[in-house]
């Protein structure tokens, strides 16, 4: 059995912007249990999940009426139960099977690289995703999945999960589960240079970035349900495609870790149907710049969100794309602390002309 408590808050100032300035702060306390029921029990290839959190403060996008939000965990003030499930691996992991309660977007358009940037787009998983109304984290719904591995690099999965356009206020505690909608589809294709799919999962971590390993992988969600359109309309159906890449370019040692890695993602959905129907991130990693003992990275991001003109209200100019910048540095202080200063610009907020600067650092406690 293994517990995993942490603490992570992210520290933001509105520096400068057409709102008044202001400061916020965004507190997660989380506690995840994992259970190995073949060392435990002698059921080979059987496991359990289990994590709960807490989480409040500001919400400093939704203030500035920004479409990329400097915060990767802010959303609802909430308390609750977030996602537990069973999974049963089979042929040397080649064959997985996952049942219970998850979030679409913690294993389905989620960035390799999140643990090295702050902003949303960037730090969690594309941040249009909920187009379609694709699980996020905390309020999961239930959910099947299927992963297989049918070569070495490649891997191919599929998750249906239940459709909850208000999941917050659905099932306010987490506890009980909550059938609310339609079915959801989402499915992903991934091939890893370097690495063995088996080993693969939705964030890499400081073991995993040694060697010219890299990601690349194509994805879709499909919502049956219904949707209204900009002209009004009622229609049945709605859908988005992603693609997303990650890869080591260059190590000072070819087996380390030290060096620069490159990512970039982009998506699409029906412009007549999802207002903010297209988003590309592009960042770079510099790991281990710092002539220090302790782990660093060094870390430039770029969001571009861009809206659908076909929902600009009328007599209004048309949408500006909204332009995000980041650069953060990673500092593993210590044995369960982490720190991660970070600095932000916005240019066009919500697709208009005004602009943002946000200074700020991430703080993270485990053990």
């Amino acid at each position: 059995m293994r517990f995993d408590f942490q603490y992570i808050s992210d520290s933001l100032w509105n520096l400068k912007s057409v709102q008044p300035e202001r400061f916020a702060s965004w507190n997660r306390f989380r506690g995840t249990v994992d259970i190995d029921f073949g060392a435990l029990a002698g059921q080979s290839g059987l496991y359990f999940h289990i994590t709960g959190l807490w989480q409040g403060g500001g919400n400093l996008g939704k203030y500035l009426g920004l479409l990329t939000s400097p915060s990767g965990m802010s959303s609802m003030n909430t308390c609750r139960l977030d996602s537990w499930w069973i999974e049963k691996r089979w042929l040397n992991q080649r064959l997985v099977g996952r049942i219970g309660q998850f979030a679409g977007q913690d294993f389905y358009g989620a960035q390799h690289y999140a643990s090295s940037f702050i902003f949303e787009p960037m730090g969690y998983a594309l941040g249009n995703l909920f187009t379609d109304f694709e699980s996020f984290d905390p309020p999961s719904t239930p959910a099947l999945e299927v992963r297989v591995v049918p070569i070495h690099n490649l891997y191919v999965k599929s998750m249906v999960e239940a459709e909850d356009r208000t999941p917050f206020a659905n099932n306010p505690t987490g506890f009980v589960p909550q059938f609310n909608g339609v079915p959801v589809s989402i499915s992903e294709i991934g091939f890893t240079p370097g690495k063995k799919a088996t080993s693969i999962r939705a964030f890499d971590n400081v073991e995993s970035r040694k060697g010219y390993s890299g990601l690349y992988l194509f994805g879709a969600s499909y919502n049956p349900g219904k949707f209204t359109t900009a002209t009004n309309q009622t229609r049945s159906g709605n859908y988005l495609l992603y693609w997303m890449a990650s890869q080591a370019i260059w190590r000072v040692d070819p087996k380390g870790g030290k060096g620069l890695d490159a990512t970039f993602s982009y998506d699409w959905s029906p412009p007549d149907v999802n207002q903010n129907n297209t988003m590309l991130t592009t960042g770079l990693r510099f790991n281990e710049p710092l002539p220090l003992r302790i782990h660093n990275t060094m870390s430039l991001g770029y969001v571009r969100n861009s809206q659908s003109q076909q929902f600009v209200p009328p007599g209004t100019p048309p949408w500006k794309p909204e332009h995000g910048l980041e650069f953060n540095t990673l500092l593993d202080v210590g044995p369960m602390l982490l720190l991660q200063p970070v600095v932000q610009y916005y240019a066009n907020v919500g697709g208009r002309s005004q602009h943002a600067v946000i200074f700020g650092f991430r703080t993270k406690v485990e053990f």
